[in-house]
Parts: structure tokens; C-alpha cells; sequence
């Protein structure tokens, strides 16, 4: 089996995103101003940006088999990504979300056949055909386990995006996957949820000290903060841009830093490069539209 350079394992889900004029309080009545729909999931997300950059890319996740499902799926072979995905009988993932005239969202999510995949489901041997196996979020404690085991028996590098894991589970919850992961990626808010709201130096020297080799958090208009496990740190500006949608920028900075690392690249150009690739995500509705498909290192 060919080697690939990063293969990505996460919820996959079909998003509508209402642009409206603002999100709306408790029985509040507001317009939508456009509607946009895509495919989604944040490490499929993540995955979709590396093919752009012409990185040599698979997913392994499940659809449901339904018309969302055939979309999220040609949305891959468009992109060139390589895939291990099961269609089971229900609905597939969906995640609608709104987003106002600053950029700033609320998302609603749906998992869908997602919460069926298992350990049953995953094919190791692809897996472990990866550099860097990358993986995000999914909702149910099922998949969360299965991420333990993975952790335990792959011998791929582990990126971890926690997401909303951050949100419904403690530290030691997550601490198996962190303490194997080369690099782990949050944002401010997941970091602030997940060690108990200390600011995100001291948060990032917890995770340092489980184990992570590399912590990567995201600031948003403030850039990122990034250390590793030879206590190297570094605060990054964000590049100016105009802002019209964030949704996906997280994504889209943790496949500029594994773009950085797949060349050989320390974690301040890493983190450059995923502030960079951020910044074209943002600039457009929806987490995909943006992102580039070329990027000079």
C-alpha cells in the first residue's frame, strides 16, 4: 500500500449555513440573507485543505446512505482524497449553522450515522499507511473510546483536534489521546473549557506535561500561541484580512501546521503557515470555498 502523508478520521457531515443579519436571542424573528450548503466535518475539513496544497491525503469515516451522503463522498474524489468510508443505512451527519454580519457563528449539529462507527469499521492497515494520522471531535462517548484505541495501537504520528470534546468532557477524559498526540490543536475557548480556564500558556504547558509533543491554540483575530515539549513558544500574529465567515478556520490552521511539518519546517514557520492558511478560509462563506490551492514554504 502506497504511503500516505496524512490520513484524517472524524465525523463527516452535510452543513447548511444561513448568512442572517444577526444570530438571534430567544424569540427573536430574524431575515436570512443567503444560504449556503456543503460538505463539512472539521478533519474532513482539515484533510480537503491539504489536498489543495498537494498533500497526499485519505479520510476514513461512515455517511449514511442518503443523497447528503453521495455529496460529502464526491466531494472527496473532486478533491483527490483517498477514501475508507462506510454508507449505513440512516441519515448522514448534518450541521447547520448561522452566521452573522461579523463573521461570529452558532452552530447546531446533528451526528447522525456518525455515532455507528467502530473500531469494526476502521482499516488499521490504511491508517498506519500515514505520516500523521489527524482526527477531530466526534459527539458520542463511543468514538471517543474508539479514539483510545486507535491511540494505542496505530504507529502513525497522532494530530488531535479536540473541538467540542472540550466542551463535554474533563482533561482526564481526553488524556489518553492527548499524552500519544504529536501535535494538538484547540482554540482559546476549548483550552480554557478543558484545564480548568487558566490562561492558554499554562494551559498549554498542561497538555505539554500529559505528553504532547507540540500545542497549538488558536486566538483568533489575536493569531495563535504554540509551544512544544522543548519549551519553545511563540505568540503569532494573525495575517490582516477581511473577515466574512470563521467558520472552519480552525481547520484550515491545523492543515497549514501540518503542511509545515510534512516539510520539515519548525513550529514558528508551521504556525505562520497555518495563520496564513486561515486567513483565506475566512475570507469566504463556509470553511472550504476559501482555502488555497497553492502555497509557496
Amino acid at each position: 500500500m502506497a504511503k500516505k502523508e496524512v490520513i484524517g478520521l472524524g465525523a463527516l457531515n452535510y452543513d447548511i449555513l444561513y448568512v442572517v443579519e444577526r444570530i438571534a436571542a430567544g424569540g427573536e424573528e430574524v431575515g436570512i440573507l443567503d444560504v449556503k450548503k456543503v460538505p463539512g466535518g472539521s478533519a474532513a475539513n482539515t484533510i480537503v485543505a491539504l489536498a489543495r496544497l498537494g498533500v497526499d491525503t485519505g479520510f476514513v469515516g461512515i455517511v449514511g446512505k442518503d443523497k447528503e451522503g453521495e455529496l460529502i463522498l464526491d466531494e472527496f474524489r473532486k478533491e483527490d482524497v483517498e477514501t475508507r468510508i462506510k454508507e449505513e443505512d440512516g441519515y448522514s451527519g448534518a450541521a447547520i449553522g448561522f452566521v452573522d454580519a461579523k463573521g461570529e457563528r452558532a452552530l447546531y449539529i446533528y451526528p447522525g450515522v456518525n455515532a455507528k462507527l467502530g473500531m469494526e469499521d476502521i482499516d488499521i492497515d490504511f491508517i498506519e499507511s500515514a505520516t500523521f494520522l489527524h482526527t477531530s471531535s466526534f459527539v458520542n462517548r463511543e468514538q471517543l473510546d474508539m479514539q483510545y484505541e486507535l491511540a494505542k495501537k496505530i504507529k502513525s504520528k497522532l494530530s488531535f483536534s479536540s473541538g467540542m470534546l472540550c466542551f463535554k468532557y474533563g482533561l482526564e477524559d481526553l488524556t489518553p489521546v492527548i499524552k500519544r498526540s504529536e501535535v494538538v490543536f484547540l482554540s482559546v475557548g476549548e483550552l480554557k473549557s478543558v484545564v480548568s480556564d487558566v490562561d492558554y500558556e499554562k494551559g498549554a504547558k498542561v497538555l505539554l506535561d500529559i505528553g504532547a509533543k507540540i500545542v497549538c491554540v488558536t486566538l483568533g483575530e489575536k493569531g495563535c500561541y504554540v509551544a512544544n515539549a522543548a519549551e519553545e513558544s511563540h505568540l503569532i500574529a494573525a495575517y490582516p484580512t477581511e473577515v466574512v465567515d470563521t467558520t472552519g478556520a480552525g481547520d484550515a490552521f491545523a492543515a497549514g501546521f501540518l503542511f509545515g511539518l510534512l516539510h520539515e519546517k519548525g513550529i514558528y514557520e508551521c504556525a505562520k503557515t497555518g495563520n496564513l492558511v486561515a486567513s483565506h478560509c475566512i475570507r469566504e462563506y463556509g470553511s472550504r470555498k476559501g482555502l488555497p490551492s497553492k502555497l509557496s514554504l
